[in-house]
C-alpha cells in the first residue's frame, strides 16, 4: 500500500512540526506550507497530493479563503480539504464546509479523530 500523501498548510511552524511529526508515526508522508499563497503555488503544478489540512485563521490568506481557490485549480476539485482551526464555536464547522472544505478539526487536534477523517482518503 502506497503511502497518502498530506499538504499541511498553516503559519505556525509549530503546528507544523507536531503534524508532520504525528502523521509520518502513522505512515502519511507529509509536505508543508507556511502560507496560502505558497501552497497554491505548489498545487499548481502536478504535484501528487491526496489531501490538504488547512489553518482557517492565517495572515494574508485564510483557509476560509484559500479552500475556494485549491478546489478551483485545474486537477484539484475532488482533492480532500481538512479544515484545522482553533475555532470551535457554534457555526465555525459549517462555515468551513460552506467554504468548501470536506471536513472539520478543532486544535488542538485528536489525533483518533483525525485518522478517522483521513481514513475517508
Amino acid at each position: 500500500m502506497n503511502k497518502k500523501r498530506l499538504l499541511i498548510i498553516d503559519d505556525d511552524s509549530r503546528n507544523i512540526f507536531a503534524l508532520e511529526h504525528t502523521l509520518r508515526a502513522k505512515s502519511f508522508d507529509c509536505l508543508s506550507c507556511l502560507s496560502a499563497e505558497e501552497a497554491l503555488k505548489l498545487l499548481s503544478t502536478d504535484e501528487h497530493i491526496d489531501a490538504v489540512l488547512i489553518d482557517m485563521m492565517m495572515p494574508e490568506m485564510d483557509g476560509y479563503d484559500a479552500i475556494p481557490l485549491i478546489k478551483a485549480l485545474p486537477g484539484r476539485r475532488s482533492t480532500f480539504v481538512v479544515a484545522v482551526t482553533a475555532q470551535a464555536m457554534v457555526g465555525d464547522k459549517e462555515k468551513c464546509l460552506e467554504a468548501g472544505a470536506d471536513a472539520y478539526i478543532s486544535k488542538p487536534v485528536d489525533v483518533d479523530k483525525l485518522l478517522l477523517i483521513l481514513g475517508k482518503i
